[in-house]
């Protein structure tokens, strides 16, 4: 059997992270969605709201379950006994970043492997931090998100849904 960590801030979550977690749990055996507690980041959401968020867009995959965590990634990994690293890639600065990442991780836990995919055409521009802007502002976000984090966006900047 084998486990799939795919590890994040997901603040918020997106269609784009959806997506890729649908398609891992597709080909592992159980995927585990960790969100990290203390990213360096200006979060809109606290670990537990992030972690419900995640939990409620993702209730429909069986083999998939959400944690929090804190640390490495690696470590965390072979704490909970994952021997993947799920990562989604929408560009190549995101390539970039997750090359020198799995370097790292590699030397840190040489046993647990990185297993990339490329983000899906109709996602590749959608980005938590931009999206919040655009929800802050009154934009249409609707379809960058699952409905349950659409409400939560706008209700914390105090804006009726907009509906597309």
């Amino acid at each position: 059997m084998v486990t799939a960590l795919y590890p994040g801030s997901f603040d918020p979550v997106t269609v784009g992270h959806v997506d890729v977690v649908t398609r891992a749990a597709n080909l592992f055996d159980k995927v585990v969605i960790a969100v990290y507690e203390t990213p360096s980041k200006n979060l809109l959401f606290n670990t537990e709201e992030r972690a419900g968020l995640m939990k409620e867009a993702c209730k429909h995959l069986q083999n998939v379950e959400v944690q929090t965590f804190t640390g490495l990634v690696v470590r965390y990994a072979r704490e909970i006994g994952a021997g993947v690293i799920v990562r989604g890639l929408r560009s190549g600065s995101d390539f970039e970043y997750e090359f020198d990442m799995a370097f790292m991780n590699r030397r840190l836990e040489p046993e647990v492997d990185l297993v990339c995919f490329m983000t899906s055409q109709d996602y590749m521009f959608v980005s938590a931090s931009l999206l919040k802007e655009v929800a802050k502002l009154g934009g249409d976000i609707t379809e960058m998100v699952p409905p349950n984090v659409a409400q939560a966006v706008y209700s914390k900047f105090g804006i009726p849904v907009v509906e597309g």
